[in-house]
């Protein structure tokens, strides 16, 4: 355990309206039951965006020992997001719409999705 920063949300004053959810780049806030919670302290890099954003004011920042911030842990969280998100992914590298364009293309009767960084490979060969 360490002392850091993290958000803390006060379910009195939240009205799960959902505003902080996309401030938080890591992902770490959710809106569970109607309120917005800090789904894992980890998530958390205490850095405040979601704050502004908070027409009733419950959030705020404290300092309080928890849990190492974990990039890794971010990362996870975020393709886990993505890969729950994409329902179209590139044909030859896997990667979803969410995170590049992607294109629509037919071969030998065959309709597939390739993405923007692929194409030229799939163009000349």
């Amino acid at each position: 355990m360490v002392k850091r920063k993290i958000v803390k949300i006060n379910e009195d004053l939240c009205t799960g309206c959902g505003k902080c959810v996309s401030p938080c780049a890591e992902g770490a806030i959710t809106i569970v039951n109607g309120k917005a919670k800090v789904l894992r302290e980890e998530l958390c890099d205490g850095a405040g965006y979601c704050l502004a954003v908070c027409p009733t004011g419950a959030l705020t920042i404290e300092e309080r020992e928890t849990v190492e911030f974990d990039h890794h842990a971010v990362e996870e969280h975020r393709k886990q997001i993505l890969d729950q998100l994409a329902i179209v992914k590139c044909a030859r590298c896997g990667a979803s719409e969410m995170e590049r364009v992607l294109i629509p293309y037919r071969h030998k009767q065959d309709s597939q999705w390739v993405c923007v960084r692929c194409l030229p490979a799939l163009i000349h060969g």
